[in-house]
């Protein structure tokens, strides 16, 4: 059989040899590529501080994660961020994740640590920085100079491999029309692309665009992760 041919607009990440392992998976289309070749040699030797935001589902919090284990980052996750040593971060890059949970002094201190050789801040979060309440001017001043990349919504190269990867995952080869008829119905988000997956594959029969009509109709009418 031969292979199936790659999305036209599909590319993988740039620098593979320097990417951790499974990283290949990670698809790079327009709803992402901008993000990806931000964080492709970043941090440089002036480090600083680098915002992704984007809707959920859109991928932000795995492409940071995969930056995070390619320049060997610290990895945060909202309000644990209190709770660490600043000893422990101090000239070292670090990912910080659902960073509109921090509160204001930590963050203030991070992003300060990140101005140090050898630091850089990383933060992840669905509004830009810009757009977050903070009582501390000083604060403010930072967060609004902050560089800022958007993540958008998964298009129809990213949603189709999340598809297929889901499927892949549970050795279902779902019908060749299944896919295309997925992604005009399902919302664009890992999620569902998962829950959709998920349901089919408990229906214990052959993935059928007639089987996945009838998963896709009985989740809508429930209102559950489909559009209308």
């Amino acid at each position: 059989m031969n292979a199936r041919p790659s999305p036209p607009d599909q590319m993988r990440l740039p620098l593979q040899r320097d990417l951790p392992e499974g990283a290949e998976g990670f698809v790079v289309s327009d709803c992402n590529r901008g993000a990806v070749e931000a964080l492709a040699d970043w941090p440089n030797l002036i480090g600083g501080v680098m915002a992704l935001h984007g809707p959920e589902g859109s991928g932000k919090s795995r492409l940071g994660q995969i930056w995070a284990e390619r320049v060997g980052a610290v990895a945060l996750h909202g309000a644990e961020a209190a709770v660490i040593d600043p000893l422990e971060l101090e000239g070292r890059p670090v990912l910080l994740d659902r960073a509109r949970d921090v509160d204001d002094e930590t963050l203030f201190h991070l992003i300060n640590l990140a101005q140090a050789p050898g630091g850089a801040l990383l933060l992840i979060s669905r509004d830009p920085p810009s757009a977050w309440s903070t009582a501390l001017p000083d604060l403010r001043s930072r967060l609004d100079a902050t560089r800022t990349v958007a993540l958008e919504a998964p298009d129809d190269a990213v949603l189709a491999a999340m598809l297929e990867a889901r499927f892949a995952e549970r050795g279902i080869r779902p019908a060749k029309d299944v896919v295309p008829y997925l992604l005009r119905r399902i919302d664009r988000s890992a999620a569902a692309a998962a829950d959709v997956v998920e349901r089919l594959d408990a229906m214990h029969r052959p993935v059928t665009r007639a089987l996945a009509r009838a998963v896709v109709e009985g989740a809508a009418e429930s209102g559950e992760l489909f559009e209308d």
